[in-house]
Parts: structure tokens; C-alpha cells; sequence
């Protein structure tokens, strides 16, 4: 089985004068939230769309799919935690609880405000993880990566060739995944980022899979600007 996670438990904060959670902004002539879920809805291969917002948003966000949305059978919207860990141990918790999954079982995990993901993306995200377990979407770093320990000094220019930036989705064996979790020590719970740290972080592969410089993440109000201007020319 194959489920998707679509993290919006986030409330935005970067984004500047405004009350509302980044993923529930427009873009176009609907909320970000909304393009980023029809991405997954129109592929059949996905079992069931977890969507995972604060509390105080799930009869928003319940009715916003309502509105857009007319196949939403797939999806169900429930409460994200605290922080994006457990927001992901939340859709897992969930999945366990209604679902039987075995060893082969995916849960492709996505941040909300990504709403030009690609279908490739999407389908490249699979087959990477049925083969190796967990795989991150990747571009390469196109600038020279600068290191400073103390904020006022350089300590180092990496290559830059052995340098990628993260995007979502990231894709995982989810028994394996959750075991992992399950292993966190205190100490690795407070240096997580996200999901592919934790198969790092104890010694597992995973495997890249190439992203896209259109799938940005919408995290500050020129990224809206930017989004509108890809969306007008798609």
C-alpha cells in the first residue's frame, strides 16, 4: 500500500503580517494547501492522503477539500504535533491504527507548501523507495556553500559538487521508518530536520532521487510572488 502525508501543521511564521498558516494562503484562485493535495489525488496508485494540520484548522481544512475537491475519498485530515517529527509519528500512528501494512508498505511524506511537485517526482520517489527504502528528493547546489561555526568567520568551503538541497517528497518503507523513530535517543530528536535525517542518523541508505527548481517551498512572502509567477506560466 502506498500513503501520503502531507504535512501542514505549521502555522507560518516567517510569512510576515498575518494570521493565517502559510498552506492555507492563496495561490491563484485557491489556497496552497489545495494545489499541493490535487497533485497526489490524480494518482492512482496512492491508498489513502493524510493531511495533518493544527488542531484549530481541521474543520477548515475539512471543508476547503470539501470545496476544491470533488474526488476526496482518499483523503482524510487529522491533527498534526508539535513539531514535524511529530506530525510524521502522528500519520504513522494513524496508518498502524486502520490499516494492515506490511514490510513493502510506503508512506510518501510532503511538505504542503510545495505545490508544483511533479508527477515524476512523485513516481521516481516510489520506485527509489520499494527499491532502497528511503529515498529525498535532491537538487545540486547551483551556490558555493559556505561553512561558519561561529556566524562571523568562515571555517570552511566545501566542494560544492558533493552538495544537494533538500526538497519533499522524502519516501519510506514505513515499518521501517517507524522503527527508526521508535530508536530516537533524546539527543537525535533534538537535531532532526526531517524524515531522512532519522535513516542517517542510524546508519541507513537513502537513495536521491532528482527534484526540481520549480518545486519550491513557499516560506516567505517573495516565494508567494515567485509561486504566482510559475503558476501564470504553467
Amino acid at each position: 500500500m502506498i500513503f501520503v502525508a502531507i504535512l501542514a501543521g505549521g502555522i507560518g511564521s516567517r510569512m510576515g503580517d498575518t494570521d493565517t498558516p502559510k498552506q492555507f494562503l492563496n495561490l491563484g484562485d485557491k489556497p496552497i494547501l489545495i494545489h499541493t493535495i490535487e497533485k497526489f489525488v490524480i494518482n492512482d496508485e496512492m491508498d489513502k492522503i493524510i493531511v495533518l494540520t493544527p488542531q484549530n484548522f481541521i474543520n477548515h481544512t475539512k471543508q476547503l477539500i470539501k470545496d476544491y475537491i470533488s474526488d476526496n475519498d482518499k483523503i482524510v485530515v487529522i491533527e498534526g504535533g508539535e513539531t514535524r517529527n511529530d506530525t510524521l509519528k502522528n500519520s504513522i500512528d494513524y496508518i498502524n491504527e486502520n490499516y494492515n501494512i506490511d514490510d513493502d508498505s510506503l508512506i510518501i511524506t510532503h511538505d504542503s507548501v510545495r505545490p508544483f511537485v511533479t508527477h515524476r517526482i512523485i513516481q521516481d520517489n516510489i520506485k527509489a523507495a520499494k527499491q532502497c527504502g528511503a529515498c529525498d528528493t535532491v537538487i545540486p547546489a547551483t551556490d558555493t556553500i559556505v561553512e561558519s561555526r561561529d556566524g562571523n568567520v568562515i571555517t570552511d568551503i566545501p566542494i560544492r559538487d558533493y552538495f544537494y538541497q533538500g526538497q519533499t517528497p522524502q519516501t519510506f518503507k514505513i515499518n521501517k521508518l517507524n522503527s527508526l523513530i521508535n530508536d530516537l535517543t533524546e539527543d537525535e530528536k533534538e537535531i532532526l530536520t526531517d524524515a531522512a535525517k532519522i535513516f542517517v542518523l542510524k546508519g541507513e541508505k537513502v537513495s536521491l532521487v532528482k527534484g526540481d527548481v520549480t518545486n519550491i517551498k513557499i516560506t516567505y512572502p517573495y516565494d508567494l510572488k515567485l509561486a504566482n509567477t510559475i503558476l501564470r506560466s504553467k
